[in-house]
């Protein structure tokens, strides 16, 4: 067997009504007990929509100093970061907690790193570039998609268009809290980008072509797409449903681990210059160039994405070739995305066929998730997959 590390969340905790509790979570943590100070990252919708009160009232209660930081933004920007630190730093935090999506919970982890590294962010860009300690951190994903609270990857937009990572085990939360009455007021256009892009983890963590692809990863993938495939559909049309939340939330979860130890490719980096660029959310921007890119790199993997179809999809006929069903799954991928309301092509998010160039060029900096992909991605590639987007 070809050796593999794999790293995750120590502790994940999937509690219904778990952010009414989170002052008792935090308090049973070391260096974090008390009247500790605690940093609380989140975004204003959630603060608009109250979603963050029994929380705050939970950290209260406990006796926590709470300082909130309420400015993050989709796409979240490292200035917002060092905003956030230097906040963490004159409040002499001692607990970070992310709560939110995706956005959010990557702040949360490097304001718990940059907070008492002696590291610049500029340095720890790149894999496992970050060196020494971090303050405990608790995530509390509010979407059921990013995953972002059991991986070691914080994603950040640097200038006005490019998007880096910063990819380090030391990054990884102390603790995630699942709860699902947190997501049971998504709207459905959310829940169901969210949903995709926790499918689209799935899918290219198992076709990685990442020296540590490995059998945990793929195992935690499929039962990602078990999860998210039977419930996606009862979560977007009945967001009350709290089993199918739960469900979503965990399927979104175990997605996170796979991929966060066989690392993403093609679709994210295509993905990331239509969010940079035109301000598209990252769910929705994976879900309108899933299909291209499967459809792109089906030569190299078809018999990954037949062995995947069924627990997508439990009714596919997998008694064909292996490209026979992987096109129908690919087919039927996309007819889920026009069946959840997701919208159909790049054309109906602003973007025309003159910007092409531009996105191809930026997809191309994304030699970090490039070299994990299936089929090498040339630039003319990259152009083809997006103009068969629209």
């Amino acid at each position: 067997m070809t050796d593999f590390t794999f790293n995750t969340t120590p502790s994940i905790r999937q509690i219904t009504g778990g952010a009414a509790k989170l002052g008792e979570i935090v308090d049973s943590m070391p260096n974090a007990s008390g009247h500790s100070e605690v940093l609380f990252v989140t975004d204003p919708g959630i603060m608009r929509l109250g979603l963050a009160n029994q929380a705050l009232a939970s950290l209260k209660q406990s006796g926590f100093q709470v300082t909130v930081f309420d400015k993050i933004e989709p796409d979240p920007k490292a200035s917002t970061v060092m905003e956030a630190v230097a906040l963490a730093k004159l409040h002499e935090s001692a607990c970070v907690i992310g709560f939110g999506g995706g956005s959010s919970m990557d702040v949360a982890k490097m304001i718990a790193l940059l907070a008492i590294s002696q590291q610049p962010l500029d340095e720890i860009y790149g894999v496992n570039q970050a060196t020494g300690t971090r303050l405990p951190l608790v995530l509390v994903p509010t979407t059921a998609g990013t995953g972002s609270e059991v991986t070691a990857v914080s994603i950040l937009t640097i200038g006005t268009e490019e998007k880096k990572g910063v990819v380090s085990p030391i990054i990884l939360p102390d603790i995630a809290v699942l709860d699902a009455e947190l997501t049971t007021g998504l709207p459905a256009h959310i829940t169901a980008a969210t949903g995709v892009d926790a499918m689209v983890h799935a899918i290219e963590a198992f076709t990685s072509k990442n020296a540590n692809n490995n059998p945990m990863s793929k195992m935690l993938a499929k039962q990602a797409l078990d999860l998210l495939g039977a419930n996606i559909r009862e979560a977007v049309f009945n967001g009350s449903n709290k089993q199918a939340r739960a469900n979503m939330l965990l399927g979104s979860m175990l997605a996170g681990q796979a991929f966060a130890n066989s690392p993403v490719a093609a679709v994210h980096a295509l993905a990331y210059p239509i969010g940079s660029l035109f301000h598209v959310p990252h769910g929705l921007s994976n879900a309108l160039v899933l299909a291209e890119v499967m459809r792109f790199n089906a030569p190299e993997c078809s018999a990954e994405y037949a062995e995947l179809a069924s627990h997508v999809f439990p009714g596919i006929n997998t008694n064909r070739s292996s490209q026979a069903v992987t096109a129908e799954f690919i087919e039927r991928l996309g007819q889920l995305n026009t069946e959840l309301g997701l919208e159909a092509g790049l054309q109906h998010v602003g973007i025309t066929k003159a910007d092409i160039p531009k996105l191809a060029s930026d997809a191309m900096n994304q030699t970090r998730l490039l070299v994990n992909n299936p089929r090498e991605v040339g630039l003319e590639d990259a152009a083809r997959i997006y103009e068969a987007s629209f």
